[in-house]
């Protein structure tokens, strides 16, 4: 996910795990204490375990980087907690990969932020993802032109969010929402049609310009990034507090309920926390439930297998034994050393149960006539070779393994 990130022209940020608490009731309001990790410090403090990044890396930002060039590309990983009951994908305490893009928010601009989100589940080796992008002014506006009430609204956005349609559309005609005005509510949240949405709001210029934008960030997305699995889909309506236009998703299926892997968006925080206010962007990967999706579609995770075993004979071997150690591991060689002085036949047994590939033995006569003992652990073959080429030998060998 790194290296990802850096192709993208990201630069690595980090913060502290704790913040204080105001920095995420600003933000999200005071109803999110009940879900953080809070306690005062011996100078009476009232200090969080972070429950996510963005907020701190928007309030380094705006303590530390205001005046740096535009935009800012900046990615994290880092730890994040939550008191919430534990289950699967969701834990107290978990890991996020996530970025910021400070300082632009043209249709270009957030399809590559889109892009970066599906190239790093891709790269890690997610196979099956769904993406979804959603428009929060839309939605609002959809909203208004049905005429529903801030009331109205709060009671009918967790639905939303939980696409519980069914429930929505009797929730709607219990307020009052004609049949008519209701199923066409429905099928506007739902629609991967923009006319449609087009069609709807024709008279809400704002609406029609993020209409256009979301246009333009799909066609992006398939004619210059070659990603074709995003949709459109009005029903993300997720932190629509600090969140503003452009929101997107990422799923894999293979999670079954909790399957979110990627959540991000255009949002406004920077003035809030004091900032002068400026486009941004960003979004979050939930790392363990993409090591979970990973193991679900049945992944080959890669390890990092020790490739030399060095074996000195006897203890005056020991100083040269470290010698080659330390020379093949400058080489690039994953290469350990018997340092609890095990005979010859234990050091071998061990490398064989650590299924390390190559062993090398080290002994006086070795030493005398600067050879080294090369055993092939899989057929067990040992030859004699000098110092100089061990190198190449070992490259060589490995090669076929």
């Amino acid at each position: 996910m790194r290296t990802t990130f850096l192709t993208f022209g990201y630069k690595e940020i980090q913060t502290p795990t704790f913040e204080h608490v105001e920095l995420f009731t600003e933000k999200s309001g005071q109803g999110i204490i009940d879900e953080l990790y809070t306690f005062a410090d011996k100078g009476g403090r009232n200090l969080t375990l972070r429950p996510e990044l963005t907020a701190p890396v928007i309030r380094f930002y705006v303590n530390q980087l205001q005046m740096e060039p535009k935009p800012l590309k900046l990615f994290y990983f880092g730890n994040c907690f939550r008191y919430d009951r534990p289950q699967k994908g969701r834990y107290r305490e978990f890991w996020q990969a996530g970025c910021e893009l400070i300082g632009t928010k043209t249709p270009e601009g957030q399809a590559e932020l889109i892009a970066l989100a599906y190239t790093l589940l891709k790269d890690v080796g997610v196979e099956k993802m769904q993406g979804a992008l959603g428009n929060l002014t839309v939605v609002r506006a959809l909203f208004n032109h049905f005429n529903l009430t801030q009331e109205q609204q709060q009671e009918i956005l967790p639905l939303i969010d939980k696409q519980a349609f069914d429930e929505l559309q009797s929730t709607l005609e219990n307020m009052g929402l004609p049949d008519e005005q209701t199923s066409k509510l429905l099928t506007l949240l739902q629609t991967t049609d923009i006319s449609l949405l087009e069609q709807a709001l024709q008279k809400d210029k704002e609406a029609l310009e993020q209409l256009s934008t979301t246009k333009k960030i799909l066609e992006l997305l398939s004619s210059s990034f070659g990603i074709t699995s995003f949709t459109l889909n009005m029903s993300i309506v997720r932190g629509l507090d600090y969140y503003k236009d452009m929101v997107f998703e990422i799923e894999a299926p293979a999670l079954g309920a909790e399957k979110q892997l990627c959540g991000g968006g255009m949002y406004d925080l920077v003035k809030l926390f004091g900032g002068t206010s400026l486009p941004t962007a960003g979004f979050a990967i939930g790392f363990d439930r993409t090591v979970l999706t990973l193991e679900t579609e049945k992944y080959h995770f890669p390890t990092c297998p020790t490739h030399v075993y060095v074996i000195p004979i006897e203890e005056e071997m020991i100083p040269p034994a470290l010698q080659l150690t330390q020379q093949l591991r400058q080489e690039g060689f994953f290469t350990d050393v018997d340092l609890v002085r095990r005979g010859v036949g234990k050091a071998l047994k061990y490398a064989n149960t650590q299924h390390i590939p190559i062993c090398i033995l080290l002994g006086p006569d070795e030493q005398k006539n600067n050879t080294v003992c090369l055993r092939d652990m899989n057929t067990g073959k040992q030859t004699t070779i000098p110092q100089q080429h061990i190198i190449k030998e070992l490259k060589q060998h490995l090669k076929h393994q």
